[in-house]
């Protein structure tokens, strides 16, 4: 999700005005994905970059995380959302960790979306962060090295358990993956769409999705 602050420079607003609307457009994204019937939408809200953000910034960012838990909690628990988070949660203050984990316990029977977040997250981290545990594992005699394969990487990583995307959407114009789901999106199809977050809306997601449905995905193999 790219675009908050070239959205609010454009208007002439501060940024937080930008992730103001952006929070909405999350709203309304999660909206599209129950209607369209995606099993699975992880949205990437706060990379492990953003700490180097002024000051002033990142707090605004985390103030509005910690309103965003606690003001949409009913609603995603009413529309039958699971929501998980995915990244360094320990980097954020006691009080939203709690409120994460309470968000992840009160949803964690809902079936409509699973929805996760991605919060203080970066891929290379990530992946550093499963490769120094197979290495502990198999240093404490816990691991058999040869048995060490892309199963095992993946059952480390923050999203063990889940799906690899199918699908990979990318706002504002920017063509690149930005360390995000390096591992996971192996395979993903890209879309790359020319609209700034805080204007993302259904019409968008259902033009990602159609993308998506158009392409044929051989995985690698012979055409047929």
């Amino acid at each position: 999700m790219d675009g908050n602050g070239r959205w609010a420079a454009a208007r002439h607003l501060p940024r937080l005005a930008g992730h103001r609307e952006g929070a909405r457009a999350v709203r309304r994204t999660i909206e599209a994905a129950i209607h369209h019937h995606v099993g699975w939408l992880t949205l990437y809200a706060f990379s492990s970059e953003n700490w180097r953000r002024p000051a002033g910034e990142v707090s605004d960012l985390t103030g509005l995380l910690r309103h965003y838990v606690r003001s949409e909690l009913a609603e995603l628990a009413r529309a039958g959302v699971r929501l998980r988070v995915i990244g360094e949660r320990a980097r954020f203050p006691a009080d939203i960790q709690a409120d994460l984990a309470a968000a992840e316990a009160t949803t964690a029977a809902n079936t409509a979306l699973n929805l996760n977040v991605a919060l203080s997250y970066g891929s290379r981290a990530e992946i550093a962060a499963a490769a120094r545990r197979i290495a502990a594992e198999a240093r404490d005699g816990r691991l058999d090295p040869d048995a060490v394969d892309e199963a095992a990487l993946s059952a480390r990583l923050f999203t063990a358990g889940m799906p690899d995307p199918d699908l990979l959407i990318r706002t504002s114009g920017e063509q690149r993956l930005s360390n995000f789901l390096l591992w996971q999106a192996a395979y993903a199809e890209l879309v790359f769409q020319d609209v700034l977050w805080p204007d993302y809306g259904e019409s968008h997601f259902a033009a990602a999705l159609a993308s998506f449905a158009a392409r044929e995905r051989r995985f690698g193999a012979r055409p047929g």
